[in-house]
């Protein structure tokens, strides 16, 4: 699509001061793509990372950005309206399974309203593919592994879960309704430098470094499809150059919860080699040259005891498969932790 001045359109990143979408509006930038950045800088966690992630993309000319909470629908159709995306990547949402518990009205207002939002934002002004966070999360109670886009996932074990799920039900429903092509990308535990402050290695890394003890859930027996932030981004800006086109063998008959009559599609982004909690922990240590003190605890309701992905329609797809080994991206996150908080 090019944008009425006859420019490259401008792809709109949602959730650009967040950690997924601050990294993919980076590469966009890198890449000499225009991006129409949205955040509505809430403080669900730190402010001031945000900001800072923020400057970063502020400094460059062909970045603009809009403070926004989704959930605002005149604001948002107005946005849209107003700026005309060719791509819409959706990173914005309310993170965390945890706090799902504690706070369910903001995992409604942000991932079931916002969404909708933006999805009709989509519609109503030509875009040409919408991509968005799913998360693995949908796996819920599922227990065959590796977790494939072609499983049912009708089990959710968290409100976080559940929002998700029927993020990937509402944009099937706009693919098959207005043809509006929808990718949606399953995350699993992505990591790196410019984390997000409640995930367990940035939280563990805090804790070591203050001397604090680190509080391990399920006394540590959790595998995670640790997926590091690269990779994902490299996946994510694969997948939205490639809108999807309807799949000729599907069958109503046979459903496949992974494709559609419609041009719609699901992909894991994950790294495939689930690595044990305990194993992180050696290697943030050795990262940090420091012994964690370890309080073990039972498992947290809403957690999974293991996530591991199967990336085999991605490969396919776009070509690419997470692969970076868990030492070396937590080896560049303490580098950037150290860098970004002076320790």
């Amino acid at each position: 699509m090019t944008h009425p001045s006859g420019d490259k359109a401008p792809v709109m990143v949602t959730g650009a001061a967040g950690f997924i979408g601050f990294h993919v509006a980076r590469a966009l930038l890198d890449a000499g793509t225009p991006v129409i950045g949205v955040d509505s800088m809430n403080a669900y966690y730190d402010p001031k990372l945000k900001e800072a992630r923020l400057r970063e993309l502020q400094g460059r000319s062909a970045f603009t950005f809009h403070c926004l909470n989704l959930a605002d629908r005149d604001r948002t159709a107005a946005l849209f309206a107003g700026s005309r995306p060719g791509r819409v990547i959706h990173m914005a949402a309310q993170a965390g399974v945890r706090y799902s518990l504690i706070d369910p009205h903001a995992y409604m207002d942000a991932n079931i309203v916002g969404f909708l939002n933006v999805l009709e934002g989509c519609r109503h002004n030509g875009v040409d593919h919408l991509t968005y966070a799913s998360s693995s999360s949908v796996y819920g109670a599922n227990t065959t592994m590796p977790f494939s886009v072609h499983d049912n996932v009708d089990h959710p074990v968290s409100l976080y879960a559940a929002s998700k799920k029927a993020n990937e039900l509402m944009a099937h429903c706009y693919s098959h309704l207005y043809g509006l092509a929808t990718t949606g990308l399953r995350f699993f535990t992505v990591y790196g430098p410019w984390g997000r402050p409640d995930m367990a290695y940035f939280s563990f890394t805090k804790a070591i470094l203050e001397g604090q003890p680190i509080q391990v859930f399920n006394e540590g027996r959790m595998r995670r499809d640790f997926t590091y932030i690269d990779d994902a981004v490299e996946g994510v800006l694969r997948a939205s150059e490639r809108a999807p086109a309807p799949n000729p063998q599907w069958d109503a008959a046979h459903p496949d919860a992974g494709s559609s009559t419609a041009p719609y599609r699901l992909y894991n982004i994950g790294n495939s080699q689930p690595v044990e909690l305990m194993h992180v922990i050696a290697t943030l240590e050795a990262a940090l040259g420091r012994k964690a003190q370890l309080e073990l605890l039972p498992m947290q309701p809403g957690d999974v005891p293991e996530t591991y992905a199967d990336v085999a329609d991605l490969a396919r797809d776009v070509s690419f498969k997470p692969a970076t080994p868990i030492e070396v991206g937590i080896a560049r996150f303490v580098a950037w932790y150290r860098g970004f908080y002076g320790v």
